[in-house]
């Protein structure tokens, strides 16, 4: 068992307490879809998210979901841009065509996305 260590503020001694994997937590911030997960979470499954919170898996899975929900729109945005031949010489040739097709993928994407992981 760890020692418990303080610190001092003013006239007291506050304990140095932390979640287990806290370190992790602090380096790198939740992204888009964690971020989303956390307010779903939060408005729609209190409790759950309540739980999770005081057990020290909350911030684990909001990681995870993340990750996943990037990598999924990453995936999916690449494989409609070799469907409709949206390709770096059409980038070249038609900028704005290339901007709208690849936002319009994305959003295609996300949409997806959104409703098959962040709002499960």
């Amino acid at each position: 068992m760890k020692e418990l260590t303080y610190r001092r503020a003013g006239d007291y001694l506050i304990p140095d307490l932390a979640l287990d994997g806290t370190e992790e937590l602090e380096e790198t911030p939740l992204g888009r879809y964690g971020l989303l997960r956390e307010t779903f979470l939060e408005e729609h499954h209190h409790g759950r998210y309540t739980s999770m919170l005081l057990t020290g898996r909350l911030y684990p899975h909001l990681r995870e979901i993340d990750r996943q929900a990037q990598e999924q729109v990453d995936q999916m945005v690449a494989g409609l841009m070799r469907q409709n031949g949206v390709d770096e010489a059409m980038k070249a040739r038609d900028q704005m065509g290339w901007v709208q097709a690849v936002n319009r993928f994305t959003a295609q994407a996300e949409e997806q996305v959104l409703a098959e992981i962040v709002y499960k």
